[in-house]
């Protein structure tokens, strides 16, 4: 069986976001500053793909308009 290698990947930022919770949480207050990189990149990946799939839609949105009004 196959796993497709987006459906792996869409698993990444929740997981990174959590390991750096986790790290926050769970150690001493010097290496707390190591886990905080990690947890911003995997916020940023999500609200990055929010922000594309928005754009993308509206896009094909417009497109339909176009075509509507096209008849």
């Amino acid at each position: 069986m196959k796993i497709n290698k987006r459906f792996i990947l869409s698993f990444v930022a929740p997981l990174m976001i959590l390991i750096s919770a986790t790290g926050l949480i769970l150690r001493d207050k010097t290496k707390k500053i190591f886990y905080l990189p990690i947890g911003l990149m995997g916020i940023s990946i999500i609200l990055e793909q929010d922000v594309r799939r928005r754009f993308d839609r509206g896009n094909i949105l417009k497109k339909i308009k176009s075509y509507q009004k096209g008849e």
